[in-house]
């Protein structure tokens, strides 16, 4: 189980400069097998490279299992988030968000201010000798995040302040929890407060309001307050919204999914010419059987870019963008013969099944085309990148959305080169590149 205190916390989280599956969990893959245990940051922890437990896990959320961060990663993001929260709370905050993702909202207004955004942001790029790719990537999605979630323009002041904020809020999420000046705990406390108080006067604003207009999640908020019907009180609803910018863009697979998956995916693309090829003919098909050259991308044009999926789900599956699954166990469980005592944590991998050779062929291999004839078939069944069960991210399409609209966008009206960095290595699941800069050109 390693060492006191920490475990085996420092060999879980050793890099390593291979994408495939780590030393740690194959060493003991082989002594032990698919389920084992260990200890990290003081747990003892079961960890499941097993399918079947895993789904039977996801399946029983709430019941024999519940979510579980780390307790300074709970202290700043508060326990009263979708993210973090559990039982019939957590159900009546899906419940209330779920609006916000469904297709309706997609294909209705949402759609054209993120593809304004991709597009300006592109634009803005091309301007530019070189471009931090990871930088650039999160300044996108800030945008995007701030504008669905609370109506802010992503060039306004408070969104940039907003942004810095964050800076510190990210510093501080995996650290000692000492609460005094100077320390990055203490940092990313303080920025908390102040985005906290940001969300409290445009809460107030907008309940003063006679009429809802932006549209996004603020307003569904209000409404649920106004309706006589909400389990919870405008302080939570505070909360809930900072928490819900700071866990989306943090911690869940979704939003590790927009901020890691496309510098990765630039890299993988620039790795495979013939990938970029079938990008483009499939977008200029599109382009090709507009009425109005120049009309925006419609919902139904997002709907058939099936080879832009497939390449998605490359991209999600090779670089197994999600850092475990934690669970912690309401009573003690049944598994294979052995008993996981009530309070331990298990981790649920991923990538341990996203790189399995007798599920995925060649899974080093980046390969889009593996996904032509997926529906139905043992790879979709064991795709986990977004969760599942109760907890699966609803805002898994929204992702996609996303990251077919700045292909589209990427290879219609752009080209671009390496200026230097691209190193993949690992920590533990997920994958990172290192100081990836690339030059965009706008297309003749």
């Amino acid at each position: 189980m390693g060492l006191p205190v920490i475990g085996e916390t420092l060999q879980l989280l050793k890099s390593s400069p291979s994408l495939d599956i780590p030393d740690f969990y194959k060493l003991r893959f082989k002594r032990y097998g698919n389920l084992f245990k260990t200890s990290f940051v003081g747990e003892p922890v079961v960890v499941s490279m097993d399918m079947e437990f895993n789904r039977f896990v996801f399946r029983q959320n709430d019941k024999l299992f519940q979510l579980w961060y780390p307790e300074t990663m709970m202290s700043i993001l508060g326990k009263k988030t979708t993210a973090t929260g559990i039982g019939q709370i957590h159900k009546h905050m899906r419940s209330i968000i779920a609006p916000l993702y469904a297709p309706k909202n997609l294909k209705a207004a949402f759609i054209s201010e993120m593809e304004r955004i991709v597009a300006e942001s592109l634009r803005l790029w091309a301007t530019k000798p070189s471009i931090d790719v990871k930088e650039a990537f999160t300044d996108l999605l800030f945008g995007i995040t701030v504008k669905k979630v609370i109506g802010l323009e992503p060039e306004s002041p408070r969104s940039r302040e907003l942004r810095k904020k964050f800076e510190l809020f990210f510093q501080g999420l995996i650290s000692f929890p000492l609460c005094v000046p100077g320390t990055k705990f203490y940092q990313s406390i303080q920025a908390r407060k102040y985005v906290q108080k940001v969300i409290k006067d445009l809460l107030k604003q907008r309940i003063s309001a006679p009429q809802r207009q932006n549209g996004d999640f603020l307003d569904i908020l209000v409404e649920d307050l106004q309706s006589g019907e909400a389990l919870v009180d405008e302080n939570f609803m505070v909360d809930v919204v900072s928490g819900f910018i700071f866990a989306g863009i943090a911690l869940t697979p979704t939003t590790l999914a927009l901020v890691v998956l496309p510098h990765l995916g630039m890299k993988f693309l620039t790795d495979n010419p013939n990938v970029v090829e079938a990008l483009k003919e499939e977008h200029e098909a599109i382009l090709k059987k507009r009425e109005e050259k120049n009309s925006r991308i419609t919902w139904d044009e997002c709907k058939s870019m099936k080879f832009t999926n497939q390449v998605i789900n490359e991209i999600v599956r090779a670089s197994s963008h999600t850092p475990g699954i934690f669970r912690k166990t309401l009573k003690d469980v049944q598994v294979n013969g052995y008993t996981i005592p009530k309070g331990w944590l298990v981790l649920i991998n991923p990538m341990a099944v996203h790189l399995n050779p007798s599920i995925f062929k060649d899974p080093l291999t980046f390969n889009p085309w593996r996904w032509q004839e997926a529906q139905g078939s043992s790879l979709t069944k064991n795709f986990i990148a977004f969760g599942d069960g109760a907890r699966h991210c609803m805002g898994a399409d929204f992702t996609k959305l996303q990251m077919a609209m700045f292909l589209h966008e990427l290879v219609t009206k752009y080209r671009w080169k390496e200026i230097k960095g691209g190193q993949k290595f690992r920590i533990s699941d997920l994958v990172f590149l290192q100081d990836y800069h690339i030059q965009l050109f706008p297309r003749s």
